[in-house]
């Protein structure tokens, strides 16, 4: 902290740019790892209580009602909603084969679904990807700064530079410390959505088998 706040009152402008814009992206990333925590456990646990409770139920009515119990995250309701919404006359859609209407009504409703599962995670990878060259540059310029003020000053000695150069280099630590937990978390949520997809690819092809035979 001292030294951070060395580099503080020593760089310009830029430097401090730098500095809340690591701040920023630092803050939103957290931000959006704690959501994300909480939202894909809900939905993980919803999807493995759910599922089973709608294939024990005695028909599709009381299995709506089981999933509107378990499904805590609204994953499933919908795959349900858009097979058994009413198609409307004289459109291409009820022109069409029942199979393909179910089929193209799950999908939609599946992109969806995986739409707000996989919120965040480009901001996510953008961090994670851009925090460290951030932080390098605050470091550059940082270095840059102080030269220029030493050289300003004369007497240039090895003692005048080591000070300002340590300083700066916080920048590239700081860079690093925001892109770490951006990147893991990337890769932890992205296995826990693929995890929820194959559950939901599972239960919207069984439900269209189901529907279909109506």
């Amino acid at each position: 902290m001292v030294g951070f706040a060395e580099f503080w009152g020593q760089s310009d402008a830029i430097g401090r740019a730098v500095a809340l814009l690591l701040l920023a992206m630092s803050v939103s990333a957290w931000a959006l790892i704690l959501w994300k925590a909480w939202l894909l456990r809900r939905a993980r646990k919803g999807l493995v209580r759910a599922v089973p409770a709608f294939w024990s139920a005695a028909g599709v009515a009381e299995g709506r009602s089981a999933l509107q119990s378990f499904d805590t995250e609204a994953l499933l309701l919908p795959l349900l909603d858009a097979a058994t919404a009413e198609t409307r006359t004289a459109t291409l859609d009820a022109a069409g084969k029942r199979e393909s209407r179910l089929t193209r009504r799950l999908r939609d409703a599946l992109h969806a679904v995986l739409a707000r599962l996989q919120f965040g995670q480009v901001l996510l990878a953008s961090i994670g990807a851009t925090a460290p060259f951030v932080g390098l540059f605050g470091t550059v310029w940082g270095i840059y700064h102080a030269l220029v003020g030493i050289s300003a000053a004369g007497n240039i000695t090895i003692e005048k530079i080591s000070g300002p150069v340590g300083e700066a280099l916080i920048m590239t630590a700081a860079g690093l410390a925001v892109a770490i937990p951006a990147v893991l978390a990337y890769n932890v949520f992205g296995k826990l959505v693929a995890a929820c997809e194959a559950d939901l690819e599972g239960f919207a092809h069984d439900l269209r088998e189901l529907l279909d035979q109506d």
